[in-house]
């Protein structure tokens, strides 16, 4: 049978699931597989191994069960690199950092097919128009599902969120640098390369580039060694948009500062966007030259506070649905309330539920949740308790212990105290009677009270939540 009218129906049930931009930049382009030797294998043939790698990770499975269906039975699929005939002089490719390679234009002497190639077609110009997003891709570095519509939106990214969009509508105009910071596995690369995408959506030629700080270090070190400096300044300089996580990373690395701190400048000169992150307010960055940290402070700051329990709970139900599978919100919430810290954490659990009920054969359901969580849930148990949260709380605030439940009442104590209060409610199952006695036998009451007071604190004063945020992910290890 021929593999055409089913890859046909395949790429018609495929649009009909995957968003629009990313079936133009994946899947359209794609040319119709070949059977194997045996009939029992699709082969489908891809240019390089940046997109094998992405197709085989993230569209493989739909794209074998959509054949399997057009086929009325199981089609195993695979991939293999082919590469056209090149359109391009490869001599004639500029060099940029990272193995990047600029466009080259066709030499007047090139074979007429290659020079087509080149020049495609008022009826190619489709298929040409998605072959050059997937190749904006590649060189920025860009995540494309990790977008504005797949961000789960709440209070905890609210302010966030707005000024990433507001930059992906008016690049280097608005907020310029924009820098956003909060602990790990808060949502701060979803929000980046959202930007990126966005601006990659409306601007296909637009010059962008996403790469971890270490990533920048690497490239810094990489030129030095190689005396390619003026290549490396030539490609970063000109960029439109600039993306860049865990700046902390340039710390104590005086080289790479320097060359940051002159790309900075050019960027800025010229208009060009910068987005950095970071896991902590840049003027508390440790071993940062204070011109950077100060240019670091001079656009736009902003936390990503950690998820409160109905986004948790919207996160994790937006996850199973990209999975297809079933999840009640019973489950969702059970899920949610034992697993607070990041979105990162929420993700594996959830990974660990759909596993676990996909080996037992059994419908998710709370105890099935329990039962794939029991490690996890036994090790928070077990870590925290709020003699550990007392003596957390009295180094950080640097009291002595002994102050948490003591009758003193000077600020100084009874603020970390009341803090105290709030994470043994927060991250214990004790009650309030059984944490006021912990606190000197307090009544609960005052517990109630502390737990209240902190809590509300927490939605209007940055720098508390930043503190909670820190303790919080210090004693969850």
């Amino acid at each position: 049978m021929s593999l055409e009218p089913l890859w046909q129906a395949c790429c018609s049930q495929l649009a009909s699931e995957i968003p629009p931009q990313q079936f133009a930049a994946w899947i359209k382009p794609l040319l119709a597989p070949q059977w194997s030797a045996d009939g029992t294998t699709a082969v489908l043939a891809v240019p390089n191994r940046f997109k094998m790698d992405w197709l085989r990770s993230q569209y493989a499975q739909r794209i074998a069960q959509a054949l399997a269906v057009a086929a009325g039975r199981p089609v195993q699929l695979e991939f293999v690199i082919h590469k056209p005939q090149a359109a391009r002089s490869q001599g004639a490719a500029r060099a940029e950092p990272n193995g990047l390679a600029a466009p080259a234009a066709v030499p007047a002497d090139a074979p007429a097919a290659a020079a087509a190639a080149a020049q495609p077609s008022a009826a190619d110009g489709e298929a040409a128009s998605a072959l050059e997003a997937i190749e904006a891709l590649e060189r920025s570095r860009l995540n494309p599902l990790l977008s504005f519509e797949t961000l789960v939106a709440g209070k905890a990214n609210q302010l966030a969120r707005a000024a990433a969009l507001q930059v992906a509508e008016n690049p280097g105009k608005s907020y310029n640098p924009l820098f956003l910071y909060g602990g790990v596995g808060l949502g701060k690369t979803h929000l980046v390369q959202a930007v990126g995408n966005a601006l990659l959506a409306t601007r296909p030629g637009a010059r962008i580039r996403y790469l971890q700080a270490e990533q920048f270090v690497s490239e810094v070190v990489r030129a030095y060694q190689r005396k390619t400096f003026d290549d490396f300044k030539r490609y970063y300089h000109a960029l439109d948009l600039l993306l860049i996580d865990d700046v902390q990373f340039f710390a104590g690395k005086e080289k790479t500062q320097e060359e940051f701190f002159y790309t900075f400048e050019a960027l800025t000169a010229k208009r060009s966007q910068i987005i950095l992150t970071s896991d902590t307010y840049p003027k508390e960055l440790q071993e940062i030259d204070a011109r950077l940290t100060s240019r670091f402070d001079s656009g736009l700051t902003v936390a990503i506070e950690p998820p409160e329990l109905e986004m948790r709970v919207a996160i994790l139900l937006r996850k199973a649905e990209a999975e297809h599978a079933s999840l009640g919100e019973d489950v969702a919430f059970f899920v949610a309330k034992n697993v607070r810290s990041n979105v990162r954490e929420l993700e594996g659990a959830l990974r660990k539920i759909l596993a676990y009920a996909r080996f037992s054969g059994e419908s998710i359901s709370i105890g099935l949740a329990r039962d794939a969580l029991k490690d996890l849930l036994s090790l928070q148990n077990r870590q925290i308790s709020v003699e550990n949260i007392q003596k957390t709380v009295a180094d950080f605030y640097k009291i002595k212990v002994a102050e948490m439940y003591s009758k003193r009442r000077p600020a100084s104590i009874a603020r970390p105290r009341q803090i105290a209060m709030y994470l043994a409610k927060e991250l214990t199952q004790k009650s309030l009677p059984e944490i006021g006695e912990l606190f000197g036998g307090r009544d609960h009451t005052t517990v109630l009270h502390a737990v209240r007071k902190v809590a509300q604190e927490r939605t209007r004063l940055q720098e508390l939540n930043q503190q909670l945020h820190v303790l919080e992910q210090t004693l969850k290890g």
